[in-house]
This record gives structure tokens, C-alpha cells and sequence, in this order.
């Protein structure tokens, strides 16, 4: 089960209690609507799997969506004109989301267009027909508040679904001559989807997109998504043997409004032993850079760094602060989120460039994340393996 907890913005969506039924399992008509998803009460993360031309990282699927459908395999589409945004990326840098843009703009792209107008057309199209997402269901709406929710949501649930980890550690990896059973291909995602079951869709016996079900508890903004099957006994187009899963080529295209990048290599900054300002908090173990913090706290070591904004305490120290809120340190681990107040987060020192917690300046992971995988960083050494520095770069 997936809970989405996400910071407030000018105000807030409506907070659902526990006893909000479960989308798609209601037996009598449900009212309120900011609380319950219908009539689209199944929400599918899509994902693309493009070779020609190759979209986004080589070792990793992309975003198509979320799409709210009716739970027999209807849809709705472009319920609201009046909120068919054309300026997705500077709705979600006004909301303080640039992080979560950059990271769109490696892992949320078209193969025929830009991406903004990508991004335009799935909340354009599904986005408007969320209804727990539609205006009146927050309090004190500002126009566009909507728009960070919905993306927001569809990246985190992305990120818990990384279809190229699911099939590889089941021994299903791109080739140009293998070719694998879609039993096998189904088994490998239902087992990492709480064995329901995930459509895979195939062009000329490649496959090329899945969809992950869900049926949610409350509102896509805050509410709990519960794995589900798919609700239409659809047919993907693949064969039930003979399954190719084409390689993608050795670069990344990535489409966005302004230019198209090339590389998934975090920006180091300028290293620098003074936290103050706007920066990167980099990753050093084994005395090599390995990727950056992100904003939740979490050590990533591919896609685009978080900007941290780091200011004088009351105290002799600093506070570090970013998209998600501020950073302390939670059960023994970095986090950065919305719950953190200021009075409660934690005053940082500095020894050097290096970010010192209370033992010092080492800090410590399980292991080093590879792919989209992220990694929890602890600021105690405990059974955990990867000993690593988090350095600032100003930006």
C-alpha cells in the first residue's frame, strides 16, 4: 500500500477520514467526491518502454500518467477545458518544485513531441478528471494548486515501480535476440505489484508499456493507493511466447521546453566548506563523487540533485531546507519533509565542506543506490555497510 504525503501549498486539499471506502468498492453511492475517487475510482501509472527513438535512460522506464478510469475500463477525458494548463513547468517552479521538474524532464517524456506539451496534454486530458483533485475540493483554492499534487503523486508512485529492477531481477533484460514468455514477464511485475496483476502492452511482439492499478483509500493528493488488477481482461497485443524487450541505444533522449539534455549526471556545484545560500548536497564515498541528496532526504546517484538552501541558525549552526521542507534527522535517518517545522528541524554543523551530524562527519547507507533507487542515509554506522560524506557545492 502506497501513502502519499505531500507539503501544503497556498492551502490545502480536504483531509479524508479512515473510514473513506476504498475506490471501486462501494456497494452504495459514495457523496463526497473530494474524498472518494469516482467515477474514475481505478488510477493507472503508465509507463513507456521506447527504443526507436530511445526516451530516457537506458536502465530505466518512463512515465506515460495517471489515469483515472471508471472500474470496468471506461474512461472519462478532458473534463474541465477551463483547466487545460499550457504552462506545466512554470506552475510546478512557482509551487517550488523545480526538483520534481528536473526529475520529469529525465523520466516523464514523449517520443513525438516536447515535453511540456507532453505534460499538458496527461493533466489536460487525465489529470481534470481526478476528481478528489478538482478546485473545490481544497480549502482556500489558488488557481493551479491542483497541478503540483497530480505530478507530484505520479512521480512518487512511479518511483516505487521501477519496471526495469521488477524484470531484471528476474532475469528479463533487453536484448536484440532473446526473447522471453509473457507469463514470465507478468509474474516478475505481480510479484513486486502485491500479486495483482499489471498489463503489458506489446507493438510488433515488443513490449513497449505497462500499466500498474491501483484503487485508492481518500484523495489522489493524500490518500492510500492499494494495489490492484486490472478491471477490463484487456489484451496487450503480446504473444505468450516469444516476447521481445528491445535495448534501448547507449544514450538518454531527453525532451524538454528549453533544451534537450543528453546526460543523467547530477551538477556538482562549486564545492565550497561555506553552507549558506542555495545548494547541492553531494554524495562522497571511497573519495569519488556518487550522485547527491534529493529533496526527500534520500541518496540518489542518477537524475538531477535537489537545491538545498542552508541559513544561519539562532544557534552556531544551520538549517537546511528543501522543496519538501526541512531536514532533520528522523529515527536515526536524513529526512526532509513538510512535517519538519522549523522550530523542529535539526541545526547542522560543518567541518569543512563536509555536513557533521553528532558522530562525526561520516555518514551511512546499506549500500550504494544504482538506477532510481534510492537510498535511506543514517547518521549512525549501526550494520550499515557504505560509509559515505555529504558535501556541500553553492549553486
Amino acid at each position: 500500500m502506497f501513502s502519499q504525503r505531500l507539503p501544503v501549498l497556498g492551502g490545502a486539499p480536504k483531509q479524508c477520514t479512515s473510514t473513506t471506502a476504498l475506490s471501486c468498492h462501494n456497494t452504495t453511492t459514495v457523496a463526497d467526491t473530494c474524498c472518494f475517487n469516482y467515477p474514475g475510482g481505478s488510477l493507472l501509472q503508465t509507463q513507456f518502454w521506447d527504443t526507436n527513438p530511445t526516451v530516457g535512460p537506458v536502465n530505466s522506464w518512463t512515465i506515460h500518467g495517471l489515469w483515472p478510469d471508471h472500474c470496468d475500463g471506461t474512461y472519462d477525458a478532458t473534463c474541465d477545458s477551463s483547466r487545460a494548463y499550457t504552462n506545466i513547468s512554470a506552475i510546478l517552479k512557482a509551487s517550488g518544485d523545480d526538483d520534481l521538474l528536473s526529475y520529469m524532464e529525465t523520466y516523464w517524456l514523449p517520443n513525438d513531441s516536447t515535453a511540456e506539451t507532453f505534460w499538458e496534454h496527461e493533466f489536460g486530458k487525465h489529470g481534470t478528471c481526478v476528481s478528489t483533485l478538482e478546485p473545490r475540493c481544497f480549502t482556500n483554492y489558488q488557481a493551479t494548486e491542483e497541478v503540483p499534487y497530480y505530478f507530484n503523486t505520479t512521480v512518487a508512485l512511479f518511483k516505487t515501480l521501477p519496471t526495469y529492477q521488477f524484470l531484471a531481477s528476474a532475469g528479463i533484460t533487453p536484448s536484440s535476440t532473446a526473447t522471453y514468455k509473457l507469463a514470465d514477464i507478468q509474474a516478475a511485475l505481480s510479484k513486486n505489484h502485491g500479486g495483482q496483476s499489471v498489463y503489458v502492452g506489446c507493438s510488433s511482439n515488443a513490449i513497449e508499456q505497462v500499466y500498474y492499478y491501483f484503487n485508492v483509500y481518500g484523495s489522489v493528493a493524500n490518500g492510500q493507493f492499494v494495489p490492484a488488477s486490472p478491471d477490463n481482461g484487456e489484451d496487450g497485443g503480446c504473444p505468450s511466447t516469444g516476447v521481445k524487450y528491445l535495448p534501448k541505444s547507449g544514450s538518454t533522449t531527453t525532451t524538454t521546453t528549453s533544451k534537450a539534455t543528453t546526460t543523467t549526471s547530477p551538477p556538482t556545484g562549486t564545492p565550497t566548506g561555506t553552507f549558506s545560500g542555495k545548494g547541492y548536497l553531494n554524495a562522497v564515498t571511497g573519495g569519488s563523487a556518487k550522485g547527491c541528496i534529493i529533496s526527500g532526504g534520500t541518496w540518489y546517484t542518477t537524475g538531477t540533485c535537489a537545491t538545498f538552501t542552508a541559513a544561519s541558525s539562532s544557534g552556531s549552526g544551520f538549517t537546511l531546507q528543501s522543496s519538501k521542507g526541512y531536514c532533520s534527522v528522523s529515527g536515526g535517518a536524513l529526512t526532509c519533509a513538510s512535517s519538519v517545522s522549523a522550530a523542529d528541524a535539526a541545526v547542522f554543523a560543518a567541518a569543512g565542506a563536509n555536513l557533521v551530524n553528532a558522530g562525526g562527519s561520516d555518514w551511512y547507507a546499506d549500500s550504494v543506490p544504482s538506477g532510481s533507487a534510492q537510498g535511506t542515509v543514517y547518521s549512525a554506522k549501526g550494520s550499515h555497510a557504505t560509509t559515505l560524506q555529504i558535501q556541500w557545492a553553492s549553486v
